[in-house]
């Protein structure tokens, strides 16, 4: 590939050390400086996200709204965070800023659809079909039509993605038509959560993130797949040498990326209208997710897709009557402008 020195990181570990940093004592220290900046940056979030928080309360007519703000901040922002890890953990590997990423998640929409409503599946029981069913059509995209692309000009992956991306779009048009859809609930009652109300839909969809993203961590960091990934994330040539098949990670790190993509598809179809265009929406916020979190950062996707939920829905408190995305792009241009390489990404 063109740069060798890519970076996926898990745990917003340290990455592989620059050359020219010095003596190993030098290297060492540079290390603790940017393990320091992490974790400034780390206490000045938490430290915006309590005064926000704060405000919120003060400015809501009722302590109630501002819960109630929090509370659907913080479980759509947990889904929001799950299609980012797969986006980020494809750009870390593969250095391909995938376009296609909202389609795959349009698809998984549209399965677990059929399957709910033609077959009779519950709603979230789909996901054993749809995730493995992603998988593979990820792994598919990835060897026969992306890795003649790796490599290459960064502007032929982009319009490489961004024609899969229309492909699967007017396909599922095709197919299905632009009649929106609605996934049915066996029962989908409302629980009280510290005096807010949320529908127990949005609860699983926020539990199952958090399952799917604790999995995606310990494949990263406790098996051998985890760590065949983030070496070719490091240095696919230096991986090369020692036996590792670069091309098959490429294709499992791009099929995991995309499961991640159907799972988020999964979870969020009992919430959302079930259209060809559903999953655009989708990719713009976790774009603005990936690139708050630190590119290739896996943990910083999560976290990052966390505080978009909350400015998200805090931005209806703050700004009554404004696009919910206003707020998330006022979120999205002060990280570019305070700190360009995302809250937890690190200067190369």
């Amino acid at each position: 590939m063109a740069n060798n020195q890519k970076s996926v990181s898990s745990s917003g570990g340290s990455p592989p050390e620059e050359e020219g940093s010095g003596s190993p004592q030098g290297g060492v220290v540079d290390r603790r400086a940017r393990g320091g900046g992490v974790a400034r940056s780390q206490l000045v979030v938490a430290a915006v996200l309590a005064a926000a928080v704060l405000l919120a309360y003060v400015r809501a007519d009722s302590p109630v709204i501002a819960t109630q703000a929090i509370v659907t901040g913080l479980l759509i922002g947990g889904v929001y965070g799950l299609v980012a890890m797969g986006l980020t953990l494809i750009f870390g590997v593969l250095d391909i800023v995938n376009f296609a990423h909202g389609a795959f998640l349009a698809v998984a929409l549209f399965l677990t659809w059929w399957l709910a409503s033609s077959v009779g599946f519950n709603p979230y029981l789909t996901m054993v079909v749809t995730v493995p069913a992603m998988f593979a059509l990820g792994y598919a995209v990835q060897r026969g039509i992306l890795s003649g692309a790796m490599g290459k000009p960064l502007e032929n992956q982009l319009l490489i993605t961004l024609g899969i991306s229309l492909v699967i779009e007017n396909a599922l048009l095709l197919f299905f038509g632009a009649d929106p859809r609605s996934v049915p609930l066996p029962s989908n009652p409302a629980i009280g959560i510290f005096g807010a109300v949320a529908d127990l839909s949005r609860i699983l969809a926020f539990v199952g993130a958090l399952v799917l993203a604790g999995l995606l961590f310990v494949i990263l960091r406790r098996t051998r797949l985890g760590t065949a990934i983030r070496a070719v994330a490091s240095n696919d040539a230096g991986a090369q040498l020692v036996g590792i098949d670069t091309r098959r990670i490429y294709a499992l790190t791009f099929a995991i990326g995309t499961a991640c993509a159907g799972a988020a598809g999964t979870l969020v179809a009992p919430l959302v209208t079930v259209e060809p265009s559903t999953g655009a929406l989708f990719n713009i916020v976790a774009f603005v997710v990936v690139v708050i979190g630190g590119m290739g950062n896996v943990v910083g996707a999560l976290i990052g897709g966390l505080v978009i939920g909350l400015a998200e829905q805090l931005g209806s408190i703050f700004l009554p009557g404004q696009s919910p995305l206003l707020s998330v792009f006022i979120v999205f241009v002060l990280v570019l402008f305070l700190k360009p390489q995302g809250l937890f990404g690190r200067t190369s």
